[in-house]
């Protein structure tokens, strides 16, 4: 896929996790603090992992004035590495991903872009503005080989593939945006794979052998791969054996 030679030295200097309490960001946070990259580590209820390098901050990914607070306490000193790890298959209330167009329901369908759309613009639209000019950042969020539309097979899972075909262009977009005068900088949505979560419990059994991946090593990957993203993969959906995803 192209992606730049691994960064040596003591990049990032820090990090910040959205999402910090859900299974892929937790593991996220560790794996970075275990590598002594500094990580404000954020969730609605501030359950993440405990760490010495690790700093609890509070959000709600449904409330944009606990981003902008959030935002601004990381003013001062801008986190170089962000990741936003929050998403949603089966909603809060029990409801599944629709596996029909006559299941597609207005609120449900709402809900889930709320969660896998709308909250990361939230935070792109007050963290990017603290990106730095001149020297690297990366700012990634978790997305998905389903927000695909052409690698779209199987259909279904309706409110869920829109959410994160939306959150894919924003990604484009933001990219495009900062491009401009972000010339060191990376904006890319990421893949973890079929990993063993809340999120994929329901979903799990009848896998392949080998499909379902355990948190740690998803996350192990996932940082293996932002610690090698560059300007000239920004926009696109990358997965985490560093293959690049079509739109």
């Amino acid at each position: 896929m192209g992606l730049s030679k691994p960064v040596t030295g003591t990049w990032p200097a820090s990090a910040a996790v959205f999402g910090a309490s859900g299974g892929i960001g937790a593991a996220f946070t560790r794996v970075l603090a275990d590598r002594a990259v500094p990580v404000s580590a954020g969730s609605r209820g501030g359950d993440v992992p405990r760490h010495h390098l690790v700093a609890p901050f509070t959000f709600d990914l449904t409330d944009e004035s606990s981003i902008a607070a959030a935002a601004a306490r990381m003013a001062d000193n801008p986190p170089e590495l962000v990741l936003v790890a929050s998403g949603a298959l089966t909603l809060d209330d029990g409801t599944p991903p629709e596996k029909s167009y006559k299941a597609m329901d207005a609120a449900a369908m709402a809900r889930a872009l709320a969660v896998n759309t709308i909250g990361p613009a939230l935070i792109a639209k007050h963290i990017l503005p603290l990106m730095p000019r001149d020297r690297r950042f990366v700012f990634a969020v978790l997305s998905a080989r389903v927000g695909s539309i052409s690698d779209n097979r199987l259909g279904g899972w309706h409110s869920y593939r829109a959410s994160k075909a939306a959150l894919n262009m924003l990604v484009k977009n933001w990219a495009i945006e900062l491009g401009r005068t972000h010339k060191l900088g990376a904006i890319v949505a990421l893949h973890p794979g079929t990993v063993e979560t809340r999120l994929s419990a329901p979903f799990q059994q009848g896998l392949p052998p080998g499909q379902l991946r355990m948190r740690r090593d998803a996350a192990q990957a996932l940082v293996d791969v932002v610690m090698q993203v560059g300007p000239d993969q920004s926009g696109m959906l990358i997965g985490w054996d560093g293959e690049v995803i079509a739109p």
